[in-house]
């Protein structure tokens, strides 16, 4: 009996084992076919180029590097590539204390020759004198305002006052030329009460475009065949002009 049974089980384990088989190999060949269509679908790849990006543009997967301005931009930017205008072209060249609004530089005393003339007959009390400079360089220097004049040696005598607001336009004296300044000294008549001095020379200092004095003194020696003169407090100074009658006109009003 046992052998009977083991007869009739055989081909059924036999059936089962074939149709498990089968299964598998289906599978097998299912999933080959399935890598294979992938493998197809997929493009070949290829190997990324070796060089660098070149500067200034984006590089894969980041973002473009900043770029820098150029330099001397034409713009309203402040480029390190420009040039500020020169002294030539603003007019600023050569200016003492940098204002006489010129492209000149201002006189220096050490630069002019001084002279004095009596503008009165001498049988008059000597009271109007012309000062003249003449510039010893070859180049135009600049004379501003009005000189500051002393009638008395030494920088604490007073200065002489202005007759009315000097000309605020600068005077240019070309190299060789002259510029003339009107003084007038003594304002008492014969016998008056005023008190007066007595002087033998008169100085001048120089105004920078700024308004401030220039180091160096001019001296004005008086005419010849006059020793002394008689000053006081009434004594004014015309500013700088180019022309004799210029500088002579509102004094000889005095």
């Amino acid at each position: 009996m046992n052998s009977k049974t083991v007869r009739d089980g055989s081909p059924r384990r036999g059936l089962r084992g074939a149709v498990l088989g089968a299964a598998v190999v289906a599978a097998l060949l299912t999933t080959t076919a399935c890598q294979g269509d992938d493998q197809a679908a997929a493009p070949p790849t290829t190997a990324a180029p070796s060089t660098a990006a070149p500067s200034g543009s984006a590089s894969a997967g980041g973002s473009a590097p900043e770029t820098t301005a150029p330099t001397g931009d034409s713009g309203t930017g402040t480029g390190t590539g420009t040039s500020s205008p020169t002294a030539a072209e603003t007019g600023d060249s050569g200016e003492t204390g940098g204002g006489n609004g010129t492209k000149y530089a201002d006189c220096k005393a050490d630069g002019l020759t001084t002279a004095v003339e009596l503008q009165d007959e001498r049988a008059e009390t000597p009271r109007h004198f012309l000062l003249t400079v003449t510039n010893n360089a070859k180049t135009p220097c600049v004379l501003n305002e009005a000189p500051q004049v002393r009638l008395k040696a030494g920088n604490d005598a007073p200065i002489v006052e202005s007759l009315g607001e000097p000309d605020t336009e600068p005077v240019v004296v070309e190299g060789g030329g002259k510029a003339y300044a009107g003084l007038y000294v003594f304002g008492n008549d014969e016998g008056g009460e005023a008190e007066y001095d007595q002087s033998d020379r008169f100085t001048a200092t120089l105004v920078a475009g700024e308004g401030t004095e220039l180091r160096g003194t001019l001296i004005f020696d008086l005419p010849d065949g006059l020793d002394t003169v008689s000053v006081d407090d009434a004594a004014r100074v015309n500013g700088w002009a180019g022309t004799e009658g210029l500088a002579m006109r509102p004094i000889t009003q005095l």
